[in-house]
């Protein structure tokens, strides 16, 4: 009997019950226990089994490039961090309020490290999320002008609940490719929240992106409901000796050749929400 069962459970899919029901069988069959609170056991035990697989399947989609959570990072040796505020954010309320945050400060200061933490944490409760270096979405942003599926791709990326762009510093972007990033970003305003890092100060964005009236909308908008994080600090990758430590990272391309950030000092500047 125990076979037929295993072949039905497998032709429903039902993966999580498959697994335990042999063992709670043999439990139900020792203690007497009552029908109805096997069919629940078993139950649990598929709605569990489901649950983790939607959070592999989330984590895999994400593509983050290393396992770094908000857990990991040394707080206890970066004395300026602002750990209550940083632990407020993990609370995930922003994305519940599609607020934006924007982590600014110079290279290995910890800006991707935080944001990565948030991104994984959104992912474990269940959100949706996405990580992009900020070239490689872009480049894919102006691949997709040659078959036209530019409209196709940005409403993918909307669905994303939180969208992780890092790196937005000293790109060569063409104009197709900053009318189709303003776009996305446009789509996603007050609908999706989305984190960007970068080591460019607002005012810097007019030099990237050279189209004042464009970067005047995007500011607009991304600012309005964010919360701004100045990160002042020296680079984590320089240890006590003041020698540069030895990179970990094995992102292939130049910009991201970093060892994983960590925190400098935190200077939140929240804007209106």
């Amino acid at each position: 009997m125990n076979e037929k069962l295993h072949q039905l459970l497998a032709q429903l899919r039902l993966k999580g019950i498959a697994g335990t029901l042999d063992r709670e069988l043999q439990r139900a069959e020792k203690e007497a226990t009552p029908v109805s609170e096997v069919i629940h056991r078993l139950l649990m035990e598929e709605q569990a089994h489901r649950q983790n697989q939607s959070l592999l399947y989330r984590l895999k989609g994400a593509k983050i490039p290393w396992d770094w959570t908000l857990k990991s990072f040394p707080f206890d040796k970066q004395p300026g961090v602002n750990k209550a505020q940083i632990q407020q954010l993990s609370g995930l309320a922003f994305v519940e309020r599609k607020e934006n945050i924007v982590f600014i400060g110079d290279p290995g200061t910890g800006k991707s490290g935080l944001a990565i933490g948030l991104l994984r944490q959104a992912l474990l409760s269940g959100y949706r999320g996405r990580f992009y270096h900020a070239q490689d979405l872009l480049d894919e942003l102006y691949a997709s002008l040659a078959d036209r599926s530019t409209p196709k791709l940005i409403q993918r990326l909307c669905r994303y609940d939180l969208l992780l762009i890092d790196e937005l510093g000293y790109l060569t972007l063409k104009p197709e490719q900053i009318n189709a990033f303003f776009k996305l970003m446009g789509q996603r305003y007050g609908k999706k929240s989305s984190i960007i890092t970068t080591n460019l100060d607002y005012p810097e964005w007019y030099d990237l992106f050279q189209r004042k009236t464009l970067v005047d909308a995007l500011l607009d908008r991304l600012k309005h409901h964010c919360i701004t994080l100045r990160i002042h600090g020296p680079s984590l990758r320089v240890s006590s000796n003041g020698k540069t430590k030895s990179n970990t990272g094995e992102e292939k391309h130049e910009r991201s050749k970093r060892s994983p950030d960590r925190l400098g000092n935190l200077e939140p500047d929240q804007q209106a929400r």
